[in-house]
C-alpha cells in the first residue's frame, strides 16, 4: 500500500501488545493499555450532549427526498424523554421490549432513545424481513421469540403486507406519518405527547451497565437469526475503545452521512453511538449501494461534506464510479475529510488506490484508509487498523480491554474475543449461547486470522475467512475462500465487483463474478454509452480482461487452492429476498450457490460464456 499521508497518520493511536504463546497452538494477544472509564449508560451519554450544545444538529433525514428534517439535541432530549414516560406508562421493559420494523429515521431514533433512557431493550429488525418474498417467515419467528409489548412501524403503506404477520402478535402497533381513517393504531406522535415525570428519572437511574439496551438479530445465513442481546456496557465500553484509536474525535465533532442499516451492529451500534458520544451530526442518506438508490447517496454527498466516511467494499465501488467522473461531487466529498473507513469485507486493492489517487487530486494526498474487525456478539469493533498497511485483508490491533485467542481448529486459527464489549448471549436461546463461548469464556467468532508478518505483530492479524465457508477440491486439497475472493477481485480488476468461489469436491476451482458496470463499460468504448450489462460482458475486450486476471492471480503461486481456472459473469444481481446479499450489502456466497445452481452447473460444463484460465 502507497498510503504516505503520514501527518494524518500521526493522529491515530495505536496499542501496545502482550502476546502469550502456548503449548497447545493458541496465541493470546493482550492490549497492555486499560479500556479506561466509561459512562454508566447510553443515557448518560445523551443527556451531557443535551446540556453542553442543546442547538447543535444531532440528525437529519429527507422527507420522501425533500427537504432535510433536522433534530437538535436538545429536542432529542426533550421527545426521549416524552417518549420514555409512554414507555413506562405501558409497563414495558425486559419481558416486553419493543420491536421496530423501520428504516432509518428519526422517529426510529427518537424511540430507540427513549426505550435507551429508561431502560427498556429495543429490538430493531432488518427491513428485509418485512418486505414481500420470503412469506415473512424470519419476521414472525423473530416475532414469537421476543413477544414484545409494542410493535412500531414507520410508513403505514411500506409494509402493508406484513402487518398481516405483525397483527397476530395481539400487541400494540405503534405507526409513524400518515394514518387512514380508523386505522386501529397508535399514532407515534402520540407517544411525544407524554408528560415526562419522576418515574423517568427513577427508571433512568435504576439503568446499569448490565440493563439490556437492545437486542440485534444476526444475519441467519445458514439458519434462523440469533438475537445478540446487547447491554448498556457493551455500547460504552465500546465507544470508549473506539475513541482511543481514534483521539481525536474529540477537537471536533464528527458529521456523517450514512446509509447503513441500524438493524446491524455497524451502524446500529458503531456509528450511532459514535456520533451521540462526540456530539457530532449524523445525517441518514435514504440512498443505498445499489442501482437507482447510490443516486440518492450522491445528491446528499453533494450538499454535506462528511468528516469521516464509514461503507462497506460494494457501498465505495458504486460511489467511486460517481467521484470518478464528478469533479464538484469529489470535491465536495474530500473537503472535510479526516478518514475513509470500510468493514464486512476486505477491500480490494484496486478499489483502495481508486480512494488514494482522488484523495490526492483534492488534498495533495491520500486521506488513511482504516478498517476495522467485529461482529454483533462484540458491539462490534474488536480490532481496528489505524495505521499504514500493505495487506488488503489485514483487521489489524485488538482495542484497549479485548482480549483476542487465536484458537487452533483444523488447520485454521479462530479469532475469539473476550471483554467488556462482548455479549452475554442470545435472547432465550441458552443452547446458542452455551455453544458460542469456549471453556475460557471467549468468544467464537467462526473467523479465522493469522498475523501479517508472524515475525512483527505490530502489522496487525489478517482476516482468513470464515471456517464454515473453506471447503476441499476432489484432490483433497483446502480452499480458504476469503482469502482467494480478495485475490481475485484485485487480479481482475477492474471488471470485476465481487464474486462466489465455487469447487466444493470438484477438480478445481471456479468463480461466479458479478462484474463492475462500470469498469467493463470502460473498456466497450465501440459499444453504445446505455449498453446493457448482458452486452458489455459478453464483449472480447471485458472476457479477455478476466481472462488476464485468471492469469495474474495464478502467477502469484499459492498452488492449486489458489488458482481459479474458469469464471462466468452472472447478469442478475445478487436480491436480499433471496438471502443473496444482506442489506448491508454483503455477500452470503452459501446462499448464492445455493439459489444458482443452474449457473454453477454450467460453469462447469464450459461453453462461449466460461472464461477459462490459459
Amino acid at each position: 500500500m502507497n498510503d504516505t499521508g503520514t501527518s494524518a497518520w500521526q493522529r491515530f493511536h495505536l496499542p501496545t501488545l502482550d502476546i502469550q504463546r502456548r503449548s497447545d497452538g493458541s496465541v493470546l494477544i493482550n492490549p497492555k493499555e486499560p479500556v479506561g472509564p466509561y459512562e454508566r449508560c447510553i443515557g448518560e451519554m445523551l443527556a451531557r450532549c443535551v446540556r453542553e450544545f442543546p442547538t447543535r444538529l444531532y440528525m437529519a433525514a429527507r422527507e420522501n427526498s425533500g427537504p432535510w428534517r433536522k433534530l437538535t439535541y436538545a429536542e432529542a432530549g426533550t421527545a426521549s424523554r416524552a417518549i420514555a414516560q409512554a414507555l413506562l406508562d405501558r409497563k414495558l421493559g425486559p419481558e416486553r421490549p419493543v420491536l421496530i420494523v423501520a428504516e432509518n429515521g428519526i422517529d426510529h431514533a427518537l424511540l430507540a432513545l427513549g426505550c435507551l433512557v429508561v431502560g427498556v431493550p429495543f429490538v430493531p429488525v432488518s427491513a428485509a424481513y418485512a418486505r414481500p418474498g420470503q412469506g415473512f417467515s424470519k419476521l414472525k419467528y423473530i416475532l414469537d421469540l421476543i413477544q414484545p409489548g409494542m410493535i412500531f412501524i414507520d410508513t403505514w403503506a411500506r409494509y402493508a403486507g406484513a402487518r398481516e404477520a405483525l397483527d397476530a402478535a395481539g400487541v400494540e402497533t405503534v405507526v409513524a406519518g400518515e394514518l387512514p381513517a380508523n386505522a386501529g393504531v397508535t399514532p407515534f406522535a402520540e407517544l411525544t405527547r407524554a408528560t415526562p415525570g419522576a418515574a423517568v428519572d427513577k427508571a433512568a437511574a435504576a439503568v446499569g451497565p448490565d440493563t439490556i439496551a437492545k437486542v440485534l438479530f444476526t444475519s441467519g445465513s445458514t439458519d434462523m437469526p440469533k438475537g445478540v442481546i446487547n447491554t448498556q456496557r457493551m455500547i460504552c465500553a465500546n465507544q470508549n475503545q473506539i475513541e482511543f484509536s481514534w483521539p481525536f474525535l474529540k477537537e471536533r465533532p464528527p458529521v456523517l452521512v450514512d446509509w447503513l442499516p441500524w438493524s446491524h451492529t455497524f451502524a446500529g451500534n458503531h456509528n450511532f453511538h459514535l456520533i451521540l458520544r462526540h456530539g457530532g451530526t449524523y445525517y441518514i442518506d435514504e440512498g443505498k449501494p445499489a442501482p437507482g438508490l447510490i443516486e440518492k447517496t450522491v445528491a446528499n454527498l453533494r450538499e454535506v461534506s462528511p468528516t469521516m466516511y464509514l461503507n462497506v467494499p460494494r457501498g465505495y465501488a458504486l460511489l467511486l464510479d460517481h467521484l470518478e467522473r464528478d469533479t464538484a461531487l469529489r470535491d465536495r466529498f474530500f473537503a472535510d475529510l479526516y478518514f475513509v473507513f470500510y468493514a464486512g469485507a476486505a477491500m480490494a486493492e484496486n478499489l483502495q488506490e481508486r480512494l488514494r489517487n482522488l484523495a490526492r487530486q483534492v488534498k495533495g494526498e491520500p486521506v488513511p484508509l482504516v478498517s476495522a474487525w467485529g461482529a454483533t456478539e462484540t458491539a462490534p469493533q474488536a480490532t481496528g487498523v489505524n495505521y499504514p498497511n500493505q495487506y488488503p485483508p489485514c483487521i489489524g490491533l485488538p482495542s484497549p480491554g479485548v482480549e483476542i485467542k487465536l484458537a487452533p481448529v483444523g488447520d485454521k486459527h479462530e479469532i475469539r474475543v473476550r471483554g467488556p464489549n462482548v455479549t452475554p448471549g442470545y435472547w432465550r436461546r441458552p443452547d446458542a449461547t452455551q455453544a458460542a463461548f469456549d471453556e475460557e469464556g471467549f468468544y467464537r467468532s467462526g473467523d479465522a486470522a493469522r498475523f501479517c508478518e508472524p515475525a512483527d505483530p505490530m502489522k496487525g492479524l489478517m482476516f482468513d475467512g470464515r471456517i464454515t465457508e473453506n471447503f476441499k477440491l476432489s484432490t483433497g486439497t483446502w480452499v480458504h475462500v476469503g482469502t482467494l475472493r480478495v485475490a481475485l477481485i484485485a487480479a481482475g480488476a477492474p471488471v470485476i465487483e465481487d464474486c462466489v468461489i465455487t469447487g466444493h469436491d470438484r477438480d478445481e476451482i471456479g468463480a461466479l463474478i458479478f462484474p463492475s458496470v462500470a469498469g467493463c463499460r470502460s473498456l466497450c468504448k465501440d459499444l453504445p454509452a446505455d449498453a446493457p450489462l448482458t452486452a458489455l460482458v459478453e464483449h472480447p475486450a471485458v472476457h479477455q480482461a478476466l481472462q488476464a486476471g485468471l492469469k495474474r492471480l495464478a502467477d502469484q503461486g499459492g498452488g492449486s487452492s489458489m488458482r481459479v481456472a474458469r469464471a462466468i459473469f452472472v447478469t442478475a444481481p445478487p436480491t436480499i429476498d433471496a438471502n443473496e446479499i444482506t442489506d448491508k450489502g454483503y455477500l452470503n456466497q452459501r446462499a448464492v450457490l445455493a439459489n444458482r445452481g443452474a449457473v454453477v452447473e454450467q460453469l462447469y460444463a464450459g461453453g462461449s460464456s466460461v472464461i477459462q484460465l490459459k
